[in-house]
């Protein structure tokens, strides 16, 4: 595997720009890109959920990370999700992920036909990371999604002994026992990126450094503070900061969850994204001015 550096920090994981007419904007990624870069964040995560990924062409996926990798310049590392109900199809964006320059890869569960086993997910892996073998490769475990709620830790054992480049869980889950297990297992041995934002401080204590998020798109200076907090036992302040988070994916929730309502406020800052695909519908002019009320009322900065 050539990519042996641990993520730490922040990962954000990126919205898909789109046009009115719902086509893919590539050429938003570049102002994106520097928006990601100026708030120090260390990697970005893309067509994962936040992505839109189940709602994209195969062909998009592919141009939309090879854009993302051209504007990250090197400046901060790009994962690729290439997680599909079709191994075959997850395989070819695994390879297509080398050729592109990503840094690394991940892979969430298959939902419609699901695997009921760790032996089945493990299978249907394993030909998904041996078609990117130098790049670390991540499980991405979030069961409120795909319905697949296997034992993670029996997962990364298993896995590892034939997908040597398992570099370890995106761990969107709220099962915080097993995370801290996966934390220590084999003595750290795998890498844990914490999955919900809201709950960013419960991984930290337990000993994650990383995390993938969708607000970190737009809320990145809290959860730096959350992060230098605990680094400097600031218990009270990390606390206070995480509160802050909750409030504002409280709103988000109002409008759609974090894809539909986290593309919005994207639009308010300046991040030109877009609309959702359907079945994810259109934002209103009345929901805009509604969630800019909303945001201003907590104290959210508008322009960034």
């Amino acid at each position: 595997m050539k990519n042996k550096e641990r993520l730490n920090g922040l990962v954000a994981a990126t919205f898909t720009p789109m046009r009115s007419d719902g086509s893919i904007d590539c050429p938003a990624i570049a102002p994106y890109a520097q928006h990601i870069a100026e708030h120090g964040i260390e990697g970005v995560f893309v067509c994962g959920t936040t992505g839109e990924f189940a709602s994209l062409t195969i062909n998009e996926r592919k141009k939309i990370l090879e854009h993302w990798v051209k504007a990250a310049d090197g400046r901060f590392k790009v994962i690729a999700h290439v997680g599909s109900n079709s191994q075959q199809e997850a395989a070819l964006l695994a390879a297509h992920a080398t050729v592109a320059g990503a840094w690394g890869i991940a892979a969430i569960a298959p939902s419609f036909f699901r695997p009921t086993t760790v032996r089945e997910l493990t299978a249907f892996f394993t030909p998904v990371a041996a078609a990117a073998p130098t790049l670390p490769f991540y499980y991405y475990n979030m069961p409120a999604m795909t319905g697949v709620d296997l034992s993670v830790p029996r997962f990364l054992e298993e896995g590892r002994k034939v997908m040597p480049n398992l570099a370890g869980v995106k761990y969107t889950h709220n099962n915080m026992m097993e995370m801290a297990e996966c934390i220590h297992l084999n003595n750290g041995a795998f890498e844990v990126l914490h999955g919900y934002d809201e709950t960013l401080l419960c991984g930290l204590s337990l000993g994650v450094v990383a995390g993938v998020g969708s607000t970190y798109n737009y809320l990145s200076p809290v959860y730096h503070g959350i992060i230098e907090a605990v680094r400097e036992n600031e218990l009270e302040k990390a606390q206070q900061l995480q509160m802050r988070s909750i409030e504002v994916v409280k709103i988000i929730i109002r409008y759609g969850g974090g894809v539909r309502g986290g593309k919005a406020i994207m639009n308010l800052i300046g991040i030109e994204c877009g609309g959702c695909r359907l079945p994810l519908s259109p934002f209103t002019h009345q929901e805009t001015d509604a969630l800019k009320h909303d945001l201003e009322q907590i104290g959210f900065a508008i322009k960034q």
